[in-house]
């Protein structure tokens, strides 16, 4: 007796998504996009065009990491950094990354990116103009890491440690699968350190050659300081020099 093609196709298919299900649902599944509490940073087209070769301002800081099953991985960060010697001028950082990782057999993960690919972008308006621009290579080892269901709101949570056992901040699942940017090499060069393509105007420094810092203009509303945003000291320095005007003035009518 021959079965008939349709229901075995049937059955195969149907397998086919259970055990797809089952995989999503593996609360120590490390595939997926994960991100911090803010919500905000999240990898793929979202953060950074790698067509215009430009960053996209999150709302929030934080960060995100995405893994696919097959050893790829993108990072997206987003951070403040604070100045003591000028709390009115922050500074402020975006990185993305991508390429490939690998799970170690001591239970650690080693992060590889796509060398030609990765950018920077750090803003420090009180002492630049325009942000500055550079091509971005870094490596990660991740000591350990840890994914599981958080107790508090059953939710996919990723905990991350750094190659000293430090603490990542926490990350909870955002997408399953995964949302990123192609998982190939974006902008190929013939030396693997070529130029980027200009995204700033005609004044803005871009050239990456051999890592070479460039410039544009900030894709965020950091400008220089307004003169109410000056530090207390500048305010001080003009109320000494107001005051001894108007002594010198009263001294000489006397």
């Amino acid at each position: 007796m021959r079965l008939s093609s349709k229901p075995v196709a049937f059955l195969l298919a149907l397998t086919t998504t259970f055990a797809q299900a089952q995989q999503a649902a593996d609360p120590a599944r490390l595939t997926g996009t994960w991100t911090t509490k803010s919500r905000k940073v999240l990898t793929g087209p979202g953060f950074y065009d790698p067509v215009t070769d430009k960053f996209f301002e999150p709302d929030l800081t934080g960060q995100s990491y995405s893994f696919t099953d097959d050893g790829h991985y993108e990072v997206a960060y987003y951070r403040a950094i604070s100045n003591p010697a000028q709390p009115n001028c922050p500074e402020g950082i975006m990185q993305w990354q991508h390429g490939t990782y690998t799970k170690n057999a001591n239970g650690s993960l080693s992060l590889q990116p796509f060398a030609v690919d990765g950018r920077q972008l750090l803003s420090s308006p009180c002492e630049y103009k325009n942000g500055i621009y550079t091509r971005y290579h870094q490596p990660e080892f991740i000591k350990s890491f840890r994914p599981y269901i958080d107790p508090y709101n059953n939710v996919r949570r990723l905990d991350l440690f750094q190659y000293d056992g430090a603490p990542q901040n926490p990350m909870w699942i955002a997408y399953d699968p995964p949302q990123m940017l192609p998982t190939q090499t974006l902008n190929p060069t013939s030396t693997g350190t070529g130029a980027a393509k200009s995204t700033g105007t005609g004044k803005s420094k871009r050239s990456m050659e051999g890592g070479a810092t460039s410039e544009e203009p900030l894709p965020w509303g950091l400008g220089k300081p307004t003169p109410s945003e000056r530090p207390i000291e500048d305010t001080i320095w003009w109320m000494v020099a107001l005051g001894t005007i108007i002594s010198s003035i009263l001294y000489l009518k006397s």
